[in-house]
């Protein structure tokens, strides 16, 4: 092999790390390149700190199971992940320290996870709820706990709804906070569109919770979608905005119509750390969009 071939060879394993094992061993087993390299290559980590919304691989995990599609994301190169999966103090049918372990043999960690319980009328049963919620995932080793929805639409968008779920916010990250974990919200089109007097549904939750115990995890396709220009409301709301939902139509980047490189400057400029794909519908196979995602946010200059 040509020293050109070579690194042309290192540079689609560091790239494409799914696509070369599948072919490695052809290589291998011609004799071209040494299995040694090519485990060097099976290893080297994901410079970018790349995460993935589990959910993107929806049908996988009921399909494979959660460790394989963990394996998956890991072979793409996604270097840290969000959850999707929490039940009866389980992540995906795992105890958390299994759970954390699985995670940890592939070189991963679970950053982050979406969960939630809307209030009921039994508010200490809801907080217990969250109590035992918050000391799976502290076991587990997550930094952010994200409801990702709330039942503040129609006629249940009221000010006095608001009002009270902003309490109920305040309450749960008062609790997560006690080990360590951040609790956020994550927003759909609706609470954009969805006004009182005139003022965003969540601007009014950002008003009725305390910063010290609530962030907002910004799903940037949700916000244009409720006709907000993301980049302008991460400058407006930097204080509050944690860590983001990166979101296009399908494949991040294939529509064209998200300008991910404001977006991404001006969350350096926040100092956002963490922020996870998420792919919804797909061109492709789920795999093979979550796969053209990262390679659109590897080869992206403004990603670090």
């Amino acid at each position: 092999m040509t020293n050109f071939a070579f690194l042309k060879l290192i540079n689609f394993c560091m790239t494409n790390r799914r696509d070369f094992l599948k072919k490695a061993s052809m290589l291998v087993a011609s004799g071209v390149v040494g299995s040694s390299i090519l485990s060097g290559c099976k290893t080297e980590p994901t410079s970018k700190h790349i995460g993935l919304q589990l959910s993107s691989l929806r049908d996988d995990v009921n399909r494979l199971g959660i460790q394989e599609v963990l394996k998956i994301a890991a072979e793409i190169g996604y270097n840290h992940f969000e959850t999707a999966g929490y039940r009866n103090g389980r992540i995906y049918g795992q105890e958390p320290a299994v759970f954390k372990q699985m995670a940890a043999d592939l070189g991963m960690i679970a950053t982050s996870a979406h969960l939630g319980r809307n209030l009921s009328e039994n508010r200490d049963e809801d907080l217990a709820w969250w109590d035992r919620a918050t000391e799976v995932h502290a076991e587990a080793g997550f930094k952010y706990m994200v409801m990702p929805w709330s039942p503040l639409s129609g006629e249940n968008a009221t000010l006095d709804n608001v009002m009270r779920y902003g309490e109920y916010f305040n309450a749960i990250g008062a609790l997560t906070a006690k080990s360590g974990i951040a609790f956020g919200y994550h927003n759909h089109a609706f609470e954009f569109t969805n006004k009182i007097d005139d003022v965003p549904l969540l601007d009014l939750l950002k008003a009725h919770t305390n910063p010290d115990y609530v962030f907002f995890q910004n799903d940037v396709f949700w916000t244009q979608a409720g006709d907000v220009d993301p980049v302008e409301y991460l400058k407006k709301h930097a204080r509050r905005i944690k860590t983001l939902i990166i979101k296009d139509e399908k494949a991040i980047g294939a529509s064209g119509t998200m300008d991910f490189e404001g977006i991404f400057n001006q969350a350096h400029t926040n100092g956002i750390q963490d922020w996870f794909v998420n792919v919804d519908q797909y061109d492709d196979t789920p795999q093979e969009d979550v796969q053209k995602s990262f390679d659109f946010l590897m080869a992206a200059k403004f990603v670090r």
